[in-house]
């Protein structure tokens, strides 16, 4: 990994962590400790313009109350897939 990407990543982790609101904290900084370091450079960028998104959307997208946009449609099963118990009961 180049020092730019390796700062890229640690700057995103830090972004996943500090949401407006605490369950998307808690799922944003699960799925990027567990993913952001493998994340291709497209998908990286991807996950960086999806954290410009409102949490309260975020939430309804990965906790499957709403369809979330095309082009985040499958980043955002790939987050859900790992937020079961925080976004939806296990």
């Amino acid at each position: 990994m180049t020092e730019a990407r390796a700062l890229a990543v640690k700057r995103l982790s830090m972004r996943s962590m500090r949401r407006g609101i605490k369950e998307m904290d808690l799922i944003l900084s699960a799925f990027a400790a567990a993913e952001l370091a493998t994340l291709p450079d497209d998908e990286l960028a991807l996950y960086e313009r999806l954290l410009e998104e409102n949490d309260q959307e975020l939430y309804r997208w990965v906790s499957g109350q709403a369809a979330p946009p095309a082009d985040y449609a499958g980043l955002i099963a790939r987050i859900a897939a790992g937020a079961t118990g925080i976004a939806r009961p296990a």
